[in-house]
């Protein structure tokens, strides 16, 4: 029965969707310790933002490389297997998130072994375990924030994508994807950054808030703008992979869910 249940061509397609999609969000959480510049890393001249009183450059965290990618397959599973799918992936992303602070912050606590200490000392490393504890042990209000926006942002685009698609059928695609994007984004970058810098301990400023969020929240539309073309592309590869029989079953029941 097994055996059988793997050789469907659908649920191969499901479980194959899944894994990359909670690989790129756990990915996410944990490279997002880093802020890079946008401006730098293109070679360009730092474009000043002037938002809500305050100023700034292009800096985002790492993750925002791979949200992205996330959200190109929220929309790519919501199309194929409906409502049900994705919240059973993105239930499943959190708790693998969680899963993986939890192992991060007993690594940590394990007792370093003397010479590991200094073992990139070379490198300009003075002390790897203050440097691992650094990177693997973000803030707690940082999580919370994150794995909060993230689900909440999920649930919300399942929905508004559903909602778009009963008012145009099966026809433009971008539309739902866009459309959905928006608004769970809108909720997933003001809600990170409020219970990250304002309910925690930094307590930031309503002008920053309101700044550094809408800047994230443009910077992520801008991207899933971008990206538009990779869920046509995807979205072809699967029809191949699929028959378009099969495809169109699959669309039908997502349709229903």
């Amino acid at each position: 029965m097994g055996a059988r249940l793997l050789d469907d061509r659908a649920t191969r397609l499901f479980i194959a969707l899944a894994a990359f999609f909670c690989a790129n969000a756990v990915l996410a959480e944990f490279i997002g310790v880093k802020i890079f510049a946008l401006e730098d890393t293109l070679g360009i001249a730092p474009l000043e933002w002037n938002l809500f009183g305050q100023t700034g450059s292009l800096s985002f965290t790492a993750g925002t490389l791979l949200w992205p990618v996330v959200f190109i397959f929220t929309d790519v599973i919501n199309e194929f297997f409906g409502r049900r799918g994705v919240r059973m992936i993105s239930w499943i992303a959190v708790g693998l998130i969680l899963y993986g602070f939890a192992f991060a912050f007993i690594a940590i606590s394990l007792a370093p072994a003397g010479w590991w200490v200094e073992a990139a000392l070379a490198q300009g490393v003075p002390d790897y375990q203050a440097a691992f504890a650094a990177i693997f042990g973000q803030g707690m209000w940082t999580i919370a924030g994150s794995v909060t926006a993230f689900l909440v942002g999920q649930l919300i685009d399942v929905q508004v994508f559903h909602r778009i698609r009963r008012a145009t059928g099966e026809r433009f695609i971008w539309m739902r994807a866009t459309g959905s994007t928006a608004v769970s984004q809108l909720v997933d970058s003001f809600v990170v950054i409020w219970i990250a810098f304002v309910l925690g301990p930094q307590q930031w400023p309503t002008s920053l808030f309101l700044a550094v969020s809408s800047v994230n929240y443009l910077y992520k539309m801008a991207a899933a703008v971008a990206l538009i073309p990779l869920l046509y592309l995807v979205r072809r590869g699967i029809r191949a992979y699929l028959g378009l029989e099969r495809e169109r079953e699959l669309r039908a029941a997502a349709a229903q869910d």
